[in-house]
């Protein structure tokens, strides 16, 4: 791989972008949001402003970088902050959130874009969230000199970088000004490929959830649906994941407990059909104005945005994602707030996850039987999931401040 290949790849990219774009929603908002990319920076961005920037490829790496973004607006209150996405995941839940001056798309990763993106934004300082190296983009701003930093990061063994073939993706990585990762042996691969930059500070998703748990997390129509019942929480469902809810709540073993699917992927069709294959009373989220909510058994969250304030009423928790390729999706939310938490056999590459089992937080599901088995043994053994809940909670307060480790090395940079 050179930077040739590298420059051609991202046109096919783009170019299979602009195809897709006819046929799905997702790739048309993709193409269409990255049309006037420059017009908006500046529209937004002055010359003379003082820029931070924070890229995000999707909602998972905003949530993990949004901690690190609020304490440093609150250190650099005369700075302009600016945040983008590669995908539309993120950035059309985020993009009129007043969290920032300016949201938007990063452009296809050219040498002529790269160019005029870090011309146009001219950031004081550059903070990508855990992946997403563009070589183009990190180039631009290695000439100019700008501090570009990494969050969150997390490596391992059998990527490219440290096998005998990963030269040139070695020399993407060797223009970052430093890393801050998320454990040990990331730190130490980075070292055995001349990369010394590197602090372990931890996982900011620690410290996104932490304060999630300590703001206003009320939903009146939650309330309702819930009332005095058992609630169980399958957050971020995929296909598998609505397979195994669904058998269990059309079996034998479904109690007297209420169930809330936020399934990954929004899809009216997909929606309409789980419901018509459940047999409880189940009604959609956004049905809920023109019914009474404790009067159904099932909800469907047809919506986004609010997963995790509706895992503060979690007294189970099952998260979907790992019983597919991707792995399971994020189980600190429903942790915070002292929910056991269950999820499928695909999760060795979630530190988290690991540890969530190790200290006895979570527990692995690998068929239909066992997740019955566990979902009734924790519906009726109120002490093992008392028990579960708080080694869960208490998992994620043991966690240092990575937030503090990164603004700290921001402010050391300014002086």
């Amino acid at each position: 791989m050179n930077s040739f290949l590298y420059s051609f790849g991202i046109k096919l990219m783009g170019a299979g972008m602009k195809i897709a774009s006819l046929f799905h929603p997702k790739a048309r908002l993709w193409v269409q949001g990255r049309t006037h990319v420059f017009s908006e920076i500046q529209n937004k961005i002055s010359p003379t402003d003082q820029v931070i920037w924070m890229h995000a490829s999707s909602l998972g790496e905003y949530e993990q970088g949004l901690p690190v973004l609020t304490a440093l607006k609150k250190k650099f209150p005369k700075h302009k902050f600016a945040i983008s996405f590669f995908s539309p995941s993120g950035y059309e839940v985020v993009k009129n959130n007043c969290i920032a001056d300016l949201i938007f798309y990063i452009p296809l990763d050219t040498p002529s874009n790269a160019n005029q993106l870090i011309e146009l934004l001219h950031p004081n300082y550059a903070i990508f969230v855990k992946y997403d190296f563009w070589y183009h983009i990190l180039q631009a701003l290695a000439a100019k000199k700008i501090p570009t930093l990494f969050i969150s990061s997390i490596f391992r063994q059998d990527q490219i970088y440290f096998k005998p073939n990963g030269k040139w993706f070695v020399s993407i990585l060797k223009k970052v000004t430093h890393f801050f990762v998320q454990d040990e042996n990331s730190k130490k691969l980075l070292n055995s490929i001349g990369i010394q930059q590197v602090t372990v500070s931890g996982d900011t998703r620690f410290d996104r959830v932490k304060m999630l748990s300590k703001q206003n997390n009320h939903l009146s129509w939650l309330s309702l649906f819930k009332g005095t019942n058992t609630l169980i929480v399958a957050g971020s469902t995929w296909k598998e994941d609505d397979t195994l809810l669904k058998n269990f709540i059309n079996s034998s073993f479904f109690m007297n407990c209420k169930i809330l699917i936020a399934p990954h992927n929004m899809n009216h069709e997909y929606f309409q059909k789980l419901k018509a294959e459940l047999l409880p009373k189940t009604v959609l989220f956004s049905e809920l104005s023109h019914t009474h909510p404790a009067d159904y058994q099932v909800l469907i969250l047809d919506t986004v945005g609010i997963l995790t304030k509706v895992y503060s009423y979690a007294d189970i928790s099952y998260v979907g994602g790992a019983f597919g390729k991707e792995g399971v999706h994020n189980v600190l939310e429903p942790a915070v707030f002292a929910s056991p938490v269950l999820f499928g056999p695909i999760y060795d590459k979630f530190i988290e996850a690991v540890e969530l089992i190790q200290c006895g937080g979570a527990k692995v599901i690998h068929n239909q039987n066992e997740f019955n088995e566990e979902l009734v043994e924790l519906l009726t053994d109120t002490n093992k999931r008392y028990r579960m809940g708080e080694r869960a909670r208490e998992y994620v307060f043991s966690k240092p401040d990575s937030v503090q480790i990164i603004v700290d090395y921001l402010v050391h940079l300014q002086q």
